[in-house]
């Protein structure tokens, strides 16, 4: 990749050093172009370009370490200062779109995941994230760790961590020619479940309302306990997820498959958040691996549990960074991958 003579530069937030080694893996053997950015006193970000990017093409890095909202403000920072050095294209590489999990309307919140989109939008004016329009997939990269390193993956099965995810472990289970098993249920009442007046229907009838008007009364909603549908005995049980932060549904999961005979349990996740303490939790529980990309910074969390293993999917980005600068179809990206990876 010759940044220099194609008319395009990549540029690295200083985010984490993880994000650096990123940028460096995604344009070997190229450097990565210099920026100066500074926390100042009052933790303010200030930036300082140090080449000239007037009609260039430019691609920033930034992964999401555990201050997410310090990495937000270096990408808005950086595309605002990129544009008002005249850079001609300004396009996000974020591995890990942050907010993403908000994006759907829940009681009485907000859709932040559109917010910083719009926020991204605005700062680099034409900027682009490979969320709203390239969503990458991780899912060659993990298949492929399973192939190779999982030893006697034939033997394995494909678990979804809840009903919702089936899709995902379906589409692996077909890739792999596994079988496939869900986890039904839950082991206890989680925040979201928790009653804020908003709950349908409510469990005592409204006499308040119009004396005419009485609507029937329905029993109140009651998960059952957590169970696994499929048969794990004697078997490799391998759970595939999107995103593995708050790891306790997982470690709940794992305890339920070594109860029904699962003899190694992996877990196999494109983005390792892995909040607070994730990793004493991983090392303490059934779980005997835990495989994910290096689309966000846990190098602390892997010295914490070296039951965490990372692989790396620089090339994708690479290739993604590669072709849109000359103008080529993204289709070989999406090739034999469904939109339920």
């Amino acid at each position: 990749m010759n940044v220099a003579k194609s008319g395009y530069r990549v540029f690295s937030a200083n985010s984490s050093v993880a994000c650096t080694e990123l940028a460096k893996k995604i344009t070997d053997p190229d450097p990565v172009t210099d920026c100066d950015l500074i926390l100042s006193i009052t933790i303010e970000t200030r930036v300082d370009v140090k080449e000239s990017v007037r009609g260039q093409t430019i691609f920033i890095i930034q992964t999401i370490p555990r201050d997410v909202n310090t990495a937000i403000m270096e990408l808005l920072v950086m595309a605002y200062a990129l544009k008002t050095s005249c850079a001609k294209n300004i396009i996000g590489v974020i591995p890990y779109f942050p907010y993403s999990k908000q994006c759907k309307m829940r009681k009485r919140g907000s859709i932040v995941s559109k917010l910083l989109a719009s926020m991204l939008a605005k700062a680099g004016k034409e900027m682009l994230c490979f969320f709203p329009v390239d969503n990458l997939r991780a899912s060659p990269f993990l298949i492929q760790y399973i192939q190779e390193e999982i030893p006697d993956y034939r033997n394995a099965i494909i678990v979804a961590k809840s009903p919702s995810a089936a899709k995902r472990a379906q589409s692996y289970a077909e890739r792999l020619r596994l079988g496939l098993a869900v986890i039904h249920g839950e082991a206890q009442c989680s925040e979201s479940d928790m009653a804020d007046g908003r709950h349908s229907p409510p469990c005592v009838r409204n006499t308040t309302g119009h004396t005419g008007l009485e609507l029937p009364l329905m029993m109140a909603k009651e998960k059952p306990p957590i169970t696994v549908v499929g048969d794990v005995g004697g078997r490799i049980a391998i759970i595939v997820d999107d995103i593995i932060d708050d790891v306790g549904d997982f470690v709940a999961a794992a305890e339920i498959l070594k109860e029904r005979g699962a003899y190694k349990i992996y877990i196999m996740a494109t983005h390792g958040l892995l909040s607070a303490d994730a990793p004493r939790l991983i090392e303490e529980s059934a779980i005997d691996e835990v495989v994910v990309t290096n689309t966000v910074p846990h190098e602390v969390q892997k010295l914490q549990c070296p039951k965490i293993k990372t692989v790396d999917v620089s090339m994708i980005l690479a290739e993604a960074i590669r072709r849109i600068h000359n103008g080529e179809s993204m289709a070989y990206l999406f090739r034999n991958i469904t939109v339920d990876d």
